[in-house]
């Protein structure tokens, strides 16, 4: 069996490479670029959550619902959100061009 020895290892002798403060001071680091929210992430979310409060109130209060119709429904409804809010993004990059 090899013997443990208490040796400094090669990252030990230089710890301004890992992270220890040095003397070139703080450099702030550049804030990533804020992108702004897309329709399809905001329409999607709020299709799941309906069908999550759909399905948690048929669970909860026994009222009954045609499947089909609810599901036509969410999905118009979607594609409806999707459709204005694209018009709605490039009509709004045309007004701040």
């Amino acid at each position: 069996m090899s013997e443990s020895t208490n040796q400094p290892r090669s990252y030990d002798s230089d710890p301004a490479v890992f992270g220890a403060a040095s003397d070139a001071g703080y450099v702030q680091e550049n804030e990533p670029e804020r992108r702004p929210l897309r329709v399809g992430t905001i329409v999607w979310g709020l299709v799941l959550a309906v069908a999550g409060a759909l399905i948690l109130a048929v669970q909860l209060t026994g009222i009954r619902l045609d499947t089909g119709v609810v599901l036509l429904g969410l999905l118009i409804g979607a594609g409806a959100a999707l459709v204005i809010g694209g018009l709605l993004a490039v009509l709004g990059k045309n007004r701040a061009a």
